[in-house]
């Protein structure tokens, strides 16, 4: 028996905050639709010229997104954590995009990163091995 699954839940951001996640998250939805490596190339691009987001930024993006998502909130990793870098963008920051997989039982996921730290992640998220990823140049 599997175990149910529970969206998560953050607290309201302010007005300003939920419109960019809104656009954020739509935008995000579009992007999803493309082929992983064209996804990637997007993403590059868009994070040109963007400073490291830190850990606090992040999560707060994520937040953010997860409030006003209910598929964010869910099981919507890939769309979560798009529209957690390109929210992250709009404030001129940038986190480390990851997706990965594990074998061991077979996974796939989709996450951001904010100093090499997963940021609101299972516990579990380093157990992926990365397999395509657009980090913050330095």
């Amino acid at each position: 028996m599997s175990m149910p699954i529970v969206p998560e839940t953050a607290a309201r951001p302010p007005l300003g905050r939920r419109l960019a996640a809104r656009f954020a998250v739509g935008l995000a939805a579009v992007c999803v639709r493309l082929s992983p490596l064209r996804l990637a190339q997007v993403l590059r691009v868009l994070s040109r010229g963007a400073r490291p987001a830190d850990r606090r930024r992040a999560l707060e993006a994520r937040q953010a997104v997860v409030h006003v998502s209910v598929r964010c909130a869910g099981q919507g990793c890939l769309q979560r954590s798009v529209a957690t870098v390109l929210l992250c963008r709009l404030t001129g920051t940038w986190p480390d995009w990851c997706t990965g997989a594990r074998t061991q039982p077979f996974r796939a996921h989709a996450w951001v990163e904010a100093g090499g730290v997963p940021v609101g992640e299972p516990d579990d998220t380093p157990l992926y091995q990365v397999t395509l990823s657009v980090r913050h140049r330095t």
